[in-house]
């Protein structure tokens, strides 16, 4: 979490002690009663806004906000009307978006552009 290793906490913890000394276990009951009125008031906004939006709504997570994973959800997922195209057991990776019709395009080549279009 964070990214911070046992040698920073370390020197974390060491820190504290010396800029907090004796006070340190009454700022760490702060700490962590801060914490909990933080997670009672996420949790008291989640239910606010599924109550807010509805029966239909009912399976709605405040996680599928997040463009990860609504991308990975609604476009990622196994979805039974789709099947990829399939060699030797594994999805094509090298088929370009721009495979035309009439061909691929050579590395570097412009795709058609009609200069009349716009």
């Amino acid at each position: 979490m964070f990214d911070v290793g046992l040698g920073e906490m370390a020197v974390l913890v060491v820190l504290a002690l010396v800029i907090f000394g004796d006070r340190l276990p009454q700022v760490a009951g702060q700490a962590g009663r801060m914490l909990r009125q933080v997670r009672q008031m996420a949790n008291s906004a989640r239910s606010d806004l599924q109550e807010g939006l509805g029966p239909e709504f009912k399976d709605f997570d405040i996680a599928d906000l997040n463009p990860k994973t609504f991308v990975r959800k609604h476009l990622l997922e196994d979805d039974d009307t789709y099947t990829p195209p399939r060699a030797n057991g594994k999805i094509f990776d090298d088929e370009p978006s721009y495979a035309t019709a009439a061909g691929r395009l050579d590395h570097g080549e412009r795709p058609p552009f009609d200069n009349e279009a716009t």
